[in-house]
């Protein structure tokens, strides 16, 4: 048994009493044997020595019947005897002759031994603290006087067996410290991380544990690089996640910020249009004519700038529906070719397997038309664009929405975007073109438009290997109904053909909580020969409603302050009295792709498009 540092070490090598194992009870001694290191005690090996091993050393002297042989512990207790064998195993020796053991560590003796015989004798202690007692009968028979000159060798002799027996514990706790000490060096290394290469000990049991300990060391090494190489795989994706997170979270914020100025320029443009329709009604319009067409011109250019702005925030009115890619990218690819001009040449992809999806596909081809036209002038007009479609793999879509995805990659050979450009070139007004060359909005449009369909659009670039943008749109496996054709957008012109006698009289209730886009509505209502009554929110309406005043239609805005929006007014007041016309206007594309049974006009509406819905609503003569 080896006794390692952390309990008190020994010096010197040194025999322990005999005494009953606690496991046991067999009488039993230890041997412990200090093993050094450096000039340091590293650890204690403990040897355990039976009565019956050391018997054999005394019955091994072959002594005559009547002499008395033994070997007694530090404390006096027999630990082998002739005669009688290990029977007196721990047995006291007499009083007398520990009384002299205990002052000295040899002398000649005469006493009356545990057989109550009279014996004169010689004793001998080790450096260890046990001795070895020989003795002869005193009574001058065979073995007695005459044999006296014969004891102290037999002592002697007795005593160096003991002594042979310690210096053959020392040797063989040499011939295992150092293996012992090879394995706690290799253990060491093992510790420390370095490598580890088992080396010959000298005892197969040790070179077993080394080899093991070997192939420990590399299992640790491999695992340790493992470990190494997906923590630092984790720490990149975590970057990575950050970094788009924090893009996504800026780009929303900018969006939400553009739908919100796209909002009130709306309703800016609402009453200037307005405005302009009720001095052209005027008497003396005729004559402002020219200042009148160049108001309405510039009320279409901010119209077509708000609904931009609004693609950027995802606020744009779509009209989705189930579109079949590869008939449709194919239809596509003669436009692009004309977008990018002759010198440009474009490479068009499509896995055969590729499902369709439910976008507008007005606002998928504008998309796939930013991107060409990026990917253009990056190349100076020249060079080669890919466009690839197929189904999206599970690590590109592993943030969005679960279900099926599908990729649709334009990839251009130009020089590539700086990492530090690359993390903004999806933000609404971020351009690196000339002033005048770019206006930072075509890549916004891109994501809005991803993002409104239910996915995102992504960018990754190299300097000097091309940029590619990607579009990942939910796969769709089944049509769904298309709202239904109740609605007005911007695109749709009717003409005021005399029709508006059709209104005279007509009560509407105006709910509208912009103060001047509600006071030039109602004014614009009433030159049509209309009765107005206005609103500023939901709770003054439904106030007015419930006071009794007749009502024969509702236009509402829909983004209203106040306990509910306009499609809430409308569903409330239809609940009051079924069937009541209603007509909603709206620049979010929430309420313009809503599927219901109302009417929605995108901001701004002109006069005749107003006009146009209160008659259908009403189920009047309409003027198409």
């Amino acid at each position: 048994m080896l006794v390692r540092e952390g309990v008190p070490l020994v010096e010197q090598a040194v025999m322990g009493d005999l005494a009953p194992d606690p496991a046991t009870g067999q009488l039993r001694a230890q041997i412990i044997q200090p093993i050094e290191r450096g000039g340091h005690v590293w650890l204690n090996m403990s040897i355990t020595v039976l009565p019956q091993e050391l018997q054999q050393i005394i019955d091994g002297q072959r002594l005559p019947a009547d002499w008395t042989a033994s070997i007694v512990d530090g404390h006096g207790n027999v630990v082998a005897r002739h005669p009688g064998g290990i029977s007196y195993a721990g047995r006291p020796s007499t009083d007398d002759l520990k009384r002299l053991m205990a002052t000295r560590d040899e002398a000649q003796f005469e006493s009356v031994n545990l057989d109550g015989k009279p014996v004169m004798g010689y004793f001998s202690k080790s450096p260890q603290g046990w001795t070895v007692i020989t003795a002869v009968p005193r009574d001058g028979g065979p073995g007695g006087f005459g044999a006296r000159a014969a004891l102290q060798p037999i002592a002697i002799g007795a005593l160096l067996l003991v002594l042979v027996g310690m210096f053959g514990a020392l040797w063989i706790s040499r011939r295992i410290s150092g293996p012992i000490h090879a394995l706690n060096e290799i253990a060491n290394e093992l510790r420390a991380g370095e490598p580890v290469r088992a080396r010959k000990t000298g005892m197969v049991e040790c070179d077993e544990v080394a080899l093991a300990l070997e192939d420990a060391s590399a299992a640790i090494h491999q695992g340790r690089y493992e470990l190494e190489e997906r923590v630092n795989e984790a720490i990149d994706r975590t970057r990575e996640a950050e970094q788009l997170s924090s893009r996504s979270q800026r780009t929303a914020a900018l969006g939400r910020l553009t739908g919100g100025v796209a909002h009130d320029f709306n309703n800016l443009l609402g009453v200037i249009s307005n405005s302009a329709h009720l001095i052209q009604r005027s008497p003396h319009a005729e004559s402002l004519a020219m200042p009148l067409g160049a108001i309405m011109r510039s009320v279409d250019v901010g119209s077509r700038l708000t609904q931009h702005l609004l693609r950027v925030a995802g606020r744009q009115p779509v009209h989705p529906q189930v579109v079949d890619l590869r008939s449709t990218l194919g239809e596509m690819k003669e436009l692009l070719v004309t977008v990018l001009g002759k010198r440009m040449q474009l490479a068009m992809t499509m896995a055969p397997d590729l499902p369709s999806v439910r976008v507008d596909p007005s606002e998928l081809e504008l998309a796939l038309i930013n991107i060409s036209l990026n990917a253009r002038d990056a190349t100076n007009g020249m060079g080669e664009i890919t466009v690839e479609a197929g189904r999206a793999s599970p690590g590109d879509v592993q943030d969005l929405a679960p279900g099926e995805y599908v990729a649709i990659s334009v990839t251009d050979r130009g020089p590539g975007i700086p990492d530090d450009l690359l993390a903004r070139v999806f933000e609404p007004f971020f351009t690196t073109k000339p002033v005048g060359k770019g206006t930072g909005l075509g890549l916004s449009q891109v994501l809005g438009f991803c993002v409104q369909a239910g996915g995102t659009a992504r960018i990754a670039s190299q300097l000097g290997a091309g940029t590619t943008v990607t579009l990942l749109l939910p796969a769709q496996s089944s049509a769904r109904p298309v709202p239904d054709g109740a609605r007005l957008d911007g695109t749709e012109r009717t003409r005021d053909d005399g029709l508006t006698n059709s209104l005279a009289g007509v009560r509407v209730l105006l709910v509208e909580d912009n103060e001047e886009l509600n006071r030039v509505t109602a004014g614009l209502l009433r030159s049509f020969s209309c009765q107005v009554l206005s609103a500023k929110d939901a709770d003054e309406a439904l106030q007015l409603f419930g006071s009794g005043a007749a009502v024969d239609i509702v236009l509402s805005d829909v983004v209203m302050p106040g306990s509910m929006d306009g499609q809430a007014l409308a569903r409330e007041l239809r609940t009051r009295r079924p069937g009541l016309p209603v007509v909603l206007i709206s620049g979010f594309s929430e309420a313009l792709t809503a599927e219901s049974s109302f009417i929605v006009l995108r901001k701004p509406a002109s006069p005749s498009q107003i006009l146009e819905a209160l008659r259908r609503a009403m189920g009047l003569p309409t003027g198409t």
